[in-house]
């Protein structure tokens, strides 16, 4: 049974990212937007879909002769979770700068 654990800042921007759209989401875009480096988004996401608060799966790429990617979204039990996180989350975003948009810097 794994123990429930207190959320950084980091982890909730990441949640905050994910809760944003039920659209499958790329692991680098999820770092764009909430602002953390891959050492910090992959082994949340893995813990994440190793509780069953999220789903992963692998996509092709849309640019030929680059390797799958791997998309993320939140499970039915991810988005009652996230709910759950109401006051954390929006107390996170009273604090901080809104997150960032993924589709401004393309």
């Amino acid at each position: 049974m794994n123990r429930p654990r207190a959320l950084s800042p980091q982890a909730l921007t990441v949640v905050a990212a994910l809760a944003d759209t039920d659209d499958w989401r790329h692991g680098y875009d999820l770092m764009a937007q909430a602002g953390v480096k891959s050492g910090t988004l992959y082994p949340l996401l893995m813990r994440l879909e190793a509780q069953g608060l999220l789903d992963a799966r692998w996509v092709d790429s849309p640019q030929a002769g680059r390797p799958p990617r791997h998309v993320y979204r939140l499970t039915a039990a991810g988005r009652d979770w996230v709910a759950s996180l109401a006051e954390p989350l929006a107390t996170l975003r009273a604090q901080s700068t809104p997150l960032r948009s993924a589709k401004a810097r393309l």
